[in-house]
């Protein structure tokens, strides 16, 4: 049995996703799978080793272009290839309309959520099959049960394992134990301010740790070496492809990072992971993993780096007591 995979953004619905698949390539070692995403996360999707072909769409790129003829003609040779995979199944695990369309691009029944679970009710006007599935569950969940119900078994909520794999990376293996910083993110109003960043590695490196960063704008770059600069074992890793930084992350002792996409990816790698939240609610979306934790700030309230490393050391200390036990 071929199954599709829709779920083509953002970053962190991508790896919310992963334990779905990982529930399902247990319970259904018939079904090969395949992922068609945005053309952005195609490696982070090649994390997990029970994915085949991955097909990569570009709508953010293709609505500044949507007159133009290379658009129309990628979207036709990404039908194309849909079609001649000749599916037996499509699961939209994304619920919105523009998901739905991809999905119908594969000529295949296609299942989803129902009117009222998905996040766009529209969507469902492409479904052939749909299942209800509570709104006020957190998305890994919701996505693990509408994979099971599509499927055919009962997927083991009790348990939590995204099953991916940290990739080897082109940049140079850093020494020590590795405390990953990161504080890009979209937002202005979900960075945590540089001196707490600042705050939060000098205090790392009383306790050992080496502090890594690293930046993709120039926003971002003037905060990671404001970070080195106070703190100078800081290592910052330069601007680099998402699967050179993955691999860093993926061998990191301790991840402490923003409301931002990367952290996603440290909770699903089951690395001892402390989210920093300010502007947004981590509620249904948040970072899930058996050594995650969210500080949420309260309103008018600031979170210390005091708070934050404490927590990174009781999370640290919950996966070696874990560790020795197994």
């Amino acid at each position: 049995m071929k199954v599709l995979i829709v779920k083509t953004s953002s970053m962190g619905d991508v790896i919310h996703t992963f334990p779905a698949v990982e529930d399902a390539s247990r319970a259904r070692p018939d079904i090969a799978f395949d992922w068609c995403v945005e053309e952005a996360f195609a490696g982070i999707v090649a994390l997990h080793p029970a994915i085949g072909t991955i097909h990569t769409v570009a709508i953010r790129r293709w609505r500044k272009a949507l007159f133009d003829a290379n658009t129309w003609h990628e979207a036709a040779e990404l039908r194309r290839a849909l079609r001649a995979c000749r599916y037996d199944l499509v699961i939209d695990a994304q619920g919105l309309l523009k998901s739905a369309l991809v999905a119908r691009q594969a000529r295949a029944p296609i299942a989803g959520f129902d009117r009222s679970s998905a996040r766009e009710p529209s969507a469902t006007l492409f479904y052939d099959i749909t299942y209800a599935v509570p709104r006020d569950l957190h998305a890994i969940e919701r996505t693990r049960r509408l994979f099971g119900l599509a499927l055919g078994y009962r997927p083991d909520l009790s348990t939590l394992d995204s099953g991916i794999v940290a990739p080897v990376g082109a940049v140079a293996p850093i020494d020590g134990k590795i405390a990953f910083l990161l504080h890009g993110t979209s937002r202005e109003d979900k960075k945590w301010p540089a001196e707490d960043w600042i705050g939060t590695a000098r205090l790392l490196v009383e306790r050992g740790m080496t502090p890594v960063t690293t930046w993709s704008n120039e926003r971002e770059k003037a905060v990671a070496e404001a970070i080195a600069k106070a703190v100078p074992s800081t290592v910052v890793v330069p601007k680099s492809p998402l699967a050179d930084i993955a691999a860093i992350l993926g061998r990191s002792t301790l991840v402490i990072g923003a409301d931002t996409g990367l952290t996603h990816l440290a909770s699903g790698f089951g690395l001892p992971t402390v989210a920093v939240f300010l502007a947004t609610e981590p509620g249904l979306t948040g970072p899930r993993g058996p050594y995650a934790s969210t500080l949420l700030a309260a309103p008018g309230d600031h979170v210390m780096p005091e708070q934050v490393v404490a927590e990174a050391e009781r999370l640290l200390e919950l996966s070696r007591t874990t560790a020795g036990k197994g």
